[in-house]
């Protein structure tokens, strides 16, 4: 038996092995964090707080509660007798509240791009669904 090896087992052992340096020397892409009482961010892979204004945040993250999303117009009178009036008005429509900006205690998925974290989304558990 030749003390070489398997030639296929070798060269399979070699491009695993690179492949896991390669990852080694890339941080993590995606983390999950806390925001604290300040609206610092602290992840999971990196403890320290990161202070509010030193991350990044997606725009689906920063809606204001106090606004309106949008508006309806009604150009007449409400299908219901006892709505009281009727005419020309508007609604506003407001995104549920599992939509509003980040708060203290929210758990957030965060994507790290280079050496700055962007929070993405909050993150709720599964026994939300359904």
């Amino acid at each position: 038996m030749s003390k070489k090896g398997n030639p296929g087992a070798n060269k399979l052992t070699n491009v695993l092995l690179g492949m896991m340096q390669k990852t080694g020397e890339h941080p993590l892409v995606l983390d999950f964090g806390i925001i604290n009482s300040d609206y610092s961010l602290t992840t999971n892979t990196f403890p320290k707080p990161i202070p509010k204004g030193d991350y990044s945040v997606c725009r689906s993250v920063t809606y204001d509660p106090g606004v309106p999303l949008t508006q309806s117009y009604n150009d007449g009178e409400h299908s219901q007798p006892d709505a009281g009036y009727g005419g020309a008005h508007t609604h506003d429509i407001r995104l549920p509240e599992k939509m509003y900006w980040i708060r203290p205690g929210d758990k957030v998925l965060v994507a790290w791009v280079q050496d700055e974290a962007v929070v993405v989304d909050l993150v709720y558990s599964s026994s939300r669904v359904g």
